[in-house]
């Protein structure tokens, strides 16, 4: 799309480039610090926050009960039967991961390739990471039945000498999914360290000045500590990285390893790994546009950050799509009676809607509008398709797990499935909680990271004249 499109006076756009500014116009290295530090350490807290904190809570309360009531009882409350054995469990689990990748790959692997508009993004998106994951832990513990039992996963010497079945898909989850936590934890605190030693400077509450003073582990802002930061976050984007692509690849083989029309397939990992980043990113458009508005991070946020995260999208709903061309292409071309009929039965058996319902939100829609320059950087539509995607990013799971499930090779063992409030409760709750989460994380962290932020500004970027005399 030509330049010229662009509104040339809108002060968001570059001049001399005719792009949007990955840093709004003005900015100075103590704009950028009080804006940021005045969200953490204002004296007052927004009512607004607590009007959402209350909602937030509140639904966190709910899956709670939900949880109590399943522990109590046991998983025959869920709408799982013969043969849907899994449900909502694994469908939540699956995407929860999915979601979660985005803050991987913005973290790691766009500071790998020094893309600066990451800058602005990753500290909440490697958050979201976090509580996404949080999230998705829950469902692989809570659906096996015996929630208490659950430390039976981990390699420990028991007296009994049974150990865990490393044959088991539930294995690779486990291993998957903790290794994928730690390090996101532990890339997203380093991350953190130079702000908090800002906090701890400017807070002026006894309190606060050592709360942060402990979480700053002595960060003094030298030359030996920023040399060290660095190095460790470039060993840390390296060890993060393979993770982007392995752990959606092993959930994946939670279903490609099996012999049920509809998983058994090996374009599972890649297709996987794509509609992951692609949930992912609508994920971080979801949190990112209310922020911005409401803390008033236009400068910091810009149409930049929200026109290149449609341009991602669009890439992998690309990849998404292929992935769908091709189950419908390995159903007809391999002449297997179960696979043809497992993808008519999506398409047109009794739970077709859903399947035409996941064609509309992640590739009909986004796969149009994500062409135009002008609707990416529409901030309303952006905010209105990212919830659509990551519904239809829900239903594709929900699509792959129980039409496969509901018939399969014998007809005398078809069955369908239909949720109860007890699956709708837990689902709705662990959204609830991980808002909760968030907003905790908005009001007493740095949702962005302000020495990121300086190293954008132009004067960051000017060289100290060195006389000779100087260099003597």
């Amino acid at each position: 799309m030509a330049t010229s499109e662009i509104r040339p006076k809108d002060p968001g756009v570059d001049p001399a480039t005719g792009e949007y500014r990955v840093i709004g116009p003005g900015q100075t290295f103590r704009s950028i610090t009080e804006k940021i530090s005045r969200i953490v350490l204002t004296p007052r807290t927004p009512m607004g926050w607590f009007a959402y904190f209350a909602v937030a809570g509140s639904g966190t309360t709910m899956l709670l009960v939900a949880l109590t009531w399943l522990f109590l009882k046991g998983v025959g409350i869920w709408g799982i039967t013969q043969p849907v054995a899994w449900g909502f469990a694994i469908i939540n689990f699956v995407w929860w991961i999915g979601i979660g990748h985005a803050g991987t790959l913005i973290s790691a692997i766009l500071l790998l390739f020094k893309q600066q508009w990451r800058n602005s993004i990753s500290r909440f998106a490697e958050a979201m990471t976090i509580f996404a994951v949080m999230c998705a832990a829950t469902f692989p513990v809570i659906h096996v039945g015996r929630p208490w039992l659950g430390y039976w996963l981990l390699p420990l010497p028991f007296t009994m000498d049974v150990w865990p079945q490393f044959r088991s898909p539930l294995m690779w989850d486990t291993f998957a999914v903790s290794t994928y936590a730690t390090i996101s934890v532990v890339f997203w605190y380093m991350g953190m360290i130079p702000d908090f030693g800002t906090f701890r400077d400017r807070a002026e509450s006894k309190i606060a000045k050592y709360f942060y003073g402990v979480l700053s582990w002595g960060w003094r802002g030298s030359v030996r500590h920023w040399v060290q930061y660095e190095t460790a976050s470039l060993l840390l984007a390296g060890l993060a990285t393979p993770l982007v692509l392995s752990v959606h690849t092993v959930i994946s083989f939670d279903f490609a390893v099996a012999v049920l029309p509809g998983w058994h397939t090996t374009i599972f990992p890649p297709y996987f790994v794509a509609g992951a980043i692609y949930s992912g990113f609508a994920m971080v458009l979801t949190l990112a546009i209310p922020l911005r508005k409401y803390y008033h991070l236009e400068q910091l946020v810009t149409e930049r950050h929200i026109d290149n995260m449609g341009k991602l999208m669009l890439v992998t709903g690309f990849i998404v799509g292929y992935g769908y061309a091709m189950e419908a292409f390995m159903a007809w071309y391999s002449a297997d009676h179960w696979e043809a009929f497992t993808f008519w039965n999506r398409a047109f058996g009794p739970m077709g809607w859903s399947y035409k319902l996941l064609l509309t939100c992640n590739l009909f829609i986004p796969l149009t509008a994500l062409w135009s320059r002008k609707l990416r950087t529409n901030i309303a539509f952006m905010f209105v398709l990212s919830i659509i995607v990551n519904t239809g990013m829900w239903f594709e799971r929900f699509v792959i797990i129980v039409t496969s499930l509901t018939r399969d090779f014998l007809p005398s063992a078809w069955g369908t499935y239909r949720a109860t409030k007890w699956d709708y409760m837990t689902f709705f709750g662990t959204v609830a909680f991980f808002l909760f989460m968030f907003l905790l994380f908005v009001r007493f962290l740095p949702m962005i990271p302000m020495n990121e932020i300086r190293l954008l500004l132009p004067q960051a970027k000017i060289k100290p004249k060195v006389t000779a005399e100087a260099g003597d």
